[in-house]
């Protein structure tokens, strides 16, 4: 068991900006909504610390971060669909964990800390952008719950079929407008054991404690550096961009990017994918850029950080996170 207080949330907040591959949201919002209800430090529990039957829910901000910035959500966001989920699975939570370990759904744990013990657990490792994404739904775990706000009311869902969860969160955070709250119940810390990915807190720490500029960023690979040439479109993806630097060294880098980074090439060879998570960073502020920060004429340098092994431990669940998992072929690193 650790503690966190106030004093760590900047370090936890640029930690887990890291940990968002270009997406995942701003921290700044989380970081002082945190700072409010954190009127001390809170006890940070490992998985193996609790009860293996403990009860646990997860909580995150699904849709467009951006809009959660122009209608911040109530301290109290996820009191009515946690009240929902109890009623439905019939068990109040003990434990908390995170939805999403990275960007600001990585802090998003703290608003119900008070209340429930804070398990450093999340059901990602990193950013990722679909509820199908979920290692809970990933792995079919039975019985778990999902609650969506609806801009009014919750709408619960409970479904083996992943399409299903995705589909019907997704209506329920349009119809809130396009941002709202979502909460995950029905598992226990035992769950999070087999099908969790443990120590995101721990990580995001020591990545926010570290040295970027001296190049002292814990298991980072250096990809290159560069300045933004081109930001294009990609073919038959109008979801998707290209973003091409001209390296210091001559190289031709390209970033393939959705609300993520997936790829990065170098010369017209896959140098590193997802689901390891691709950073970049201004070398002049040292901030870690969001995908759409990444523009022209702007100096970065590109990082790679090893992604949590949970997703390379079978081919079923590495087939949820890679390239062509999002319809982009040809990107995926050679064997």
């Amino acid at each position: 068991m650790r503690t966190l207080g106030p004093d760590r949330l900047p370090a936890l907040a640029r930690g887990f900006a890291l940990l968002g591959a270009g997406g995942g949201g701003a921290t700044t919002l989380l970081e002082l909504m945190a700072a409010e209800v954190l009127d001390g430090p809170v006890a940070l529990h490992d998985l193996d610390d609790l009860d293996p039957l403990t009860p646990c829910v997860a909580v995150g901000f699904a849709g467009s971060t951006y809009l959660l910035g122009e209608r911040v959500p109530a301290e109290d966001a996820f009191a009515p669909l946690l009240a929902a989920a109890e009623r439905w699975t019939g068990v109040a939570a003990v434990a908390v964990c995170a939805l999403e370990g990275a960007g600001l759904n990585g802090l998003t744990p703290f608003l119900l800390a008070r209340g429930h013990t804070l398990v450093d657990a999340d059901l990602m490792g990193r950013a990722l952008p679909g509820i199908d994404q979920l290692s809970l739904v990933v792995d079919a775990v039975p019985g778990v719950v999902l609650v969506a706000d609806t801009g009014g009311g919750v709408m619960v869902v409970e479904s083996a079929r992943a399409a299903d969860v995705e589909s019907l969160v997704r209506a329920s955070v349009i119809r809130a407008g396009g941002a709202g709250a979502v909460l995950v119940a029905g598992f226990t810390v035992g769950d999070l054991v087999a099908h969790g990915i443990r120590g995101t807190f721990a990580r995001a720490l020591a990545l926010g404690e570290s040295d970027v500029s001296a190049g002292e960023l814990l298991g980072a690979r250096i990809l290159g550096a560069g300045r933004v040439s081109a930001v294009d479109a990609v073919p038959d993806d109008a979801f998707a961009r290209s973003v091409e630097l001209t390296g210091d060294d001559g190289a031709l880098l390209r970033l393939v990017a959705r609300s993520e980074f997936l790829a990065v090439t170098r010369d017209g060879r896959t140098i590193a994918a997802s689901p390891d998570v691709l950073v970049a960073i201004d070398t002049v502020s040292g901030d870690v850029l969001q995908v759409d920060a990444v523009t022209l004429a702007r100096h970065v340098r590109v990082l790679s950080l090893p992604a949590p092994e949970w997703w390379r431990e079978s081919p079923e669940r590495l087939a949820h996170v890679v390239p062509a998992a999002y319809g982009l072929r040809d990107l995926e690193m050679e064997s």
